[in-house]
């Protein structure tokens, strides 16, 4: 349990803590198992403090100095702990969900087992941290720095890796999404499209109101051992969208376009099919609205599949591999053959 003392002090607010701590040199405060829920603790001196299971949902700790702290299985949901120093800190099996963690320093952070789903990870430090088994799904991960961090069992999915304001990118992986956007907002590096290009599936489609299947035929993909790499037309957008699905579509070993409903898909299908020999496999829902001339591209251009209708989303899924992958990779041989076979040349003279 916390020390009564230790607690009473940091009941006093944060001026009167911090001075406490000066003067108390050589002291690792006790707060252990203490209840703190939506306290306001802006820029408090932690260092070294013992938070274990402490309960700080909702708390403000933004620019708090929690470094070397223990805070394991400690309640940090939805918490602001934005450019906090996490550095050195043992967060083992914390709850972090929806915590803001907005420029946090988590070098040599122990992380391990803690759930960060939905948290903000925006431009946040992960040197050397410790995620092992950690829940790392639908974070938003723009501008994180990640550098020999330990991933092994972690789970990383809907990863979104864009900045406010621009189309929404998700991914499954924090090393992979690094690359992905330095690949997105650097002209020179797009021409290295090769290390993705065996796993990496592309999937066009509506967030508003066909995001769902969006989200199932991701997990399908993961389950078959690939990369989905999920895009949104519907958000306002600073950034050339033909030119980003472009980049995408380079990088994928094939894509996945759903038509129902459409708005953007259409017209991006229309610029990226004739440019790039990847199949693109367009799907719809029966008896919805569809691309009533997405019909001219597969006449025109053999890497476009016929459009594959479904009844509902559970048929879908169950012939996924037998109509939506199978035929995709029977397809990218085809084509990977096409591109390497020697170019023909005619002769005025025979």
């Amino acid at each position: 349990m916390a020390n009564s003392e230790h607690l009473a002090k940091l009941n006093q607010g944060v001026s009167a803590w911090n001075d406490w701590r000066r003067a108390s040199s050589g002291l690792m405060p006790d707060l252990s198992d203490a209840r703190l829920t939506g306290a306001n603790l802006e820029g408090p001196n932690l260092r070294g403090a013992d938070l274990s299971r402490a309960n700080l949902s909702r708390a403000h700790l933004n620019g708090a100095d929690l470094s070397g702290g223990v805070l394991t299985e400690a309640k940090l949901g939805m918490a602001n702990l934005t450019d906090a120093d996490l550095g050195s800190a043992n967060l083992a099996w914390a709850d972090l969900s929806r915590a803001n963690l907005n420029g946090a320093n988590l070098s040599a952070t122990n992380l391990r087992g803690a759930d960060l789903s939905g948290a903000n990870l925006k431009c946040a430090m992960l040197l050397g941290t410790d995620l092992e088994h950690a829940t790392l799904s639908r974070c938003r991960i723009y501008g994180v720095s990640v550098w020999n961090a330990t991933l092994e069992h972690s789970v990383q999915r809907n990863l979104v890796i864009t900045g406010d304001g621009e189309p929404t990118i998700e991914v499954d992986n924090l090393e992979v999404a690094q690359f992905i956007y330095l690949l997105l907002n650097r002209r020179k590096l797009r021409d290295v499209i090769t290390t993705l290009g065996e796993k990496a599936v592309l999937i066009l489609g509506r967030f508003t109101d066909r995001k769902d299947l969006l989200d199932l035929i991701a997990d399908k993909l993961r389950s078959l051992g690939y990369l989905p790499v999920i895009f949104d037309f519907d958000r306002p957008t600073d950034r050339d969208l033909t030119e980003t699905v472009k980049v995408l579509a380079g990088l994928s070993r094939f894509v996945i376009a759903d038509i129902t409903n459409p708005r953007s898909v259409p017209l991006e299908l229309q610029a990226t099919v004739p440019d790039y020999m990847v199949p693109f496999v367009t799907i719809v829902q029966r008896g919805l609205p569809a691309f009533g001339m997405f019909d001219d591209l597969p006449r025109k251009y053999s890497w476009a599949l016929p459009l594959l209708e479904y009844n509902s989303a559970d048929t879908l899924l169950a012939a996924f591999e037998q109509k939506v992958v199978n035929p995709a990779l029977e397809k990218a041989q085809e084509v990977r053959l096409q591109k390497a076979a020697a170019p023909i040349r005619r002769s005025a003279e025979d």
